[in-house]
């Protein structure tokens, strides 16, 4: 059978070099019955070509002058070495005796792990958690893992990095590690709601830890339970040190306190003067400290005030001649002013009960005691803000609370109205030095106050 036009050529040398024709012919008009055999004999033809082009291999197939040799030769993919990646593990350890078991669980055999813990020991000694960073080379392929090093460190940052050394003595080399901290102020505002300052300040965002302390700087100047409404406004400012990670290194230390009502402002700075105890003072270098606190507990609610009421036991009216304020059972009370324990037994009608002979003729008394705090008996000296024993239920009570009475020059006062003096105002250096400090405190907290 005669074909019309370019005729099949099935040299594959040749396909790539023979150029197309210039013109295209025309074939002629297919006659009944062709495209069943054109379609016939192509089939025929394709068949036996196409599993003779399968059977040709790379070498049989010449290089094209076209194309690089690289295209007609199929490159294999590269065989690279498995990886070998350091990794950091850590954990939080409960002593230094930990040290060898947190390397063992890291594949370290037990010698080489006891070494360790043994080498570390002097620069970690001492009660606490440690936190452990072990880098280690994983070995791929089936390769055991390697640990190269090892830090042990307290959360100040001091401790031990152990570095694995064939040429040292125990096959470990030990570079000390030193304290690292740094202190941080930071400031939060806030305003009372209709509950409580605590609820009021952790709604702020501030650590609950330094409330205690914030109610403590104002027992002379506010009475939190008849004196503060919602909406008054208070700042906090607190130092926190921090290692070299910024985590927090033990308790934040309140430095600045404010409070702002209707009636009044105070604003408070923690300083401690040379050979003193550090204490509260306002911005021009006072102290706070005055002969009485207003409020000898924490977290009192005034259930009774001074005067003339009808007792919730005998039932008639009555004198009464302090201020109750209602607490737990075993919520410690403080001695309200510095003086001498005049009594300190159990009265029928008070209960365990504290009597305090204070200068210029003031006498506290505090009754329903579950019980007295070590060293208050008859004749003790005590200071002001000392815990003197713990609230309860005692005597003729109907519920647990304090009672708390103020009398002077023999007469029952109400403790709410007991004027005293202003506090001792600093002098010399140590008020150069106390405005330096409140100085610094306004700029730290004008920096980081939100």
């Amino acid at each position: 059978m005669t074909s019309v036009g370019t005729p099949l050529d099935f040299d594959p040398r040749g396909w790539a070099a023979r150029p197309a024709p210039a013109t295209e012919p025309v074939p002629p008009a297919p006659r009944r019955g062709w495209p069943l055999l054109a379609g016939a004999g192509l089939l025929f033809v394709a068949v036996p070509i196409a599993g003779w082009v399968g059977r040709l291999s790379p070498a049989d197939v010449p290089a094209s002058p076209d194309l690089p040799p690289a295209a007609v030769r199929p490159v294999g993919p590269a065989v690279r070495p498995p990886p070998r990646d350091v990794i950091e593990r850590s954990g939080m350890l409960p002593a230094a005796g930990a040290i060898a078991a947190f390397l063992a669980g890291q594949g370290l055999d037990a010698a080489a792990a006891d070494a360790a813990q043994s080498l570390a020991l002097p620069h970690v000694a001492g009660d606490g958690p440690l936190t452990a960073v072990a880098s280690i080379r994983l070995g791929g392929a089936g390769a055991a893992d390697e640990v190269l090093d090892v830090r042990v460190s307290r959360a100040d940052s001091s401790g031990v990095r152990l570095i694995r050394d064939a040429a040292a003595p125990k096959g470990w080399r030990a570079e000390p590690l030193a304290r690292s901290v740094q202190s941080r102020l930071t400031a939060a505002r806030g305003e009372m709601n209709a509950d409580s300052l605590y609820s009021s300040a952790v709604a702020a965002g501030i650590d609950e830890s330094i409330i205690p302390d914030f109610a403590q700087a104002f027992v002379y100047d506010f009475d939190f339970q008849r004196e503060i409404h919602p909406g008054d406004v208070f700042e906090m400012a607190a130092e926190q040190t921090v290692n070299a990670d910024g985590q927090p290194v033990g308790a934040p230390t309140l430095v600045y306190a404010a409070f702002t009502t209707a009636e009044k402002s105070r604003a408070l700075y923690r300083f401690a003067a040379p050979g003193a105890q550090p204490g509260w003072y306002d911005g021009n270098g006072r102290s706070i400290i005055r002969s009485l606190m207003r409020t000898p507990v924490e977290g009192a609610r005034v259930s009774s005030t001074f005067g003339w009421r009808v007792h919730p036991v005998l039932g008639f009216r009555k004198l009464h001649n302090g201020i109750d304020f209602a607490v737990p059972s075993g919520t410690p009370v403080y001695a309200a002013g510095a003086g001498t324990v005049e009594a300190a037994h159990f009265s029928a009608t008070a209960g365990n009960m504290v009597i305090l002979r204070h200068e210029k003729g003031y006498l506290t008394k505090y009754f329903h005691f579950t019980s007295f705090a070590p060293g208050v008996t008859e004749g003790a000296h005590v200071e002001q803000g000392q815990a003197i024993g713990l609230s309860g239920t005692t005597g003729r009570s109907t519920g647990p609370h304090l009672h708390y009475e103020v009398h002077l020059n023999g007469a029952a006062i109400d403790p709410m109205s007991v004027k005293t003096e202003d506090g001792a105002i600093l002098t010399g250096a140590a008020l150069a030095a106390f405005r330096r400090e409140r100085d610094r405190i306004d700029a730290a907290r004008a920096a980081g106050a939100r």
